[in-house]
């Protein structure tokens, strides 16, 4: 009877760090108010009238803002929304960086482009924006996997400015680059797809780190 009970303690102490072991790794959906992210990427909420959550850290996946000593103030605002410009993404809006922002249009824009095939549900253009060869490139063949340049990059990778924007819009894929003006090799790159918007208050987005 001890033995069967020392099992069941073992079994239960396993499944209670397997849970906690989840849960620390995002599995459990979140890291905050309206996010989602697994470190790479994920699904985000920015809110227009939320104090904390109307900037986005990319570096780590958290609200760009904090509560502290009774003040809002900015931890990492990677990328921001409406507070800057109405129902406007901004980046680079932290002294210290600058930024590019660049609207690449549906994704049957994309397609129309760049000829390549889609499948059911849409999606490929914004899955296949990667780096190769030191330079951002989309799907050209699907069953081949070839690749072909994705002509953008100029844009993504001009002179960055403070606060730099784009209007926001449903199902438009956006590339954003965020560097240090101290040190321009330290850089975030993502690319964005706008998943939901309700003017004037919140916009939704699929992100991931390039």
């Amino acid at each position: 009877m001890k033995s069967l009970n020392r099992c069941l303690l073992m079994l239960s102490l396993l499944v209670s760090c397997s849970i906690s072991g989840l849960a620390q790794n995002g599995v459990d959906g979140g890291s905050g108010p309206g996010v989602q992210q697994n470190g790479k990427g994920g699904v985000v909420t920015l809110y227009a009238l939320d104090p904390l959550t109307q900037s986005f850290c990319f570096r780590d996946g958290g609200a760009g803002h904090v509560f502290h000593q009774n003040e809002v103030r900015n931890r990492c605002s990677d990328i921001n929304y409406h507070s800057y410009y109405a129902e406007q993404f901004a980046v680079g809006i932290e002294g210290a960086r600058l930024g590019s922002i660049v609207d690449l249009g549906t994704t049957e824009d994309l397609k129309n482009k760049y000829g390549y095939e889609e499948t059911v549900g849409a999606g490929q253009g914004f899955a296949s924006v990667h780096f190769e060869n030191g330079k951002l490139v989309i799907l050209k063949d699907r069953r081949s996997q070839e690749m072909q340049s994705l002509q953008e990059s100029m844009q993504v990778f001009a002179e960055p400015t403070s606060s730099a924007k784009a209007p926001v819009k449903v199902g438009h894929i956006y590339l954003a680059r965020i560097s240090e003006k101290r040190n321009p090799d330290s850089q975030v790159l993502v690319k964005l797809l706008v998943i939901g918007h309700v003017p004037g208050e919140s916009v939704t987005f699929r992100w991931q780190s390039l």
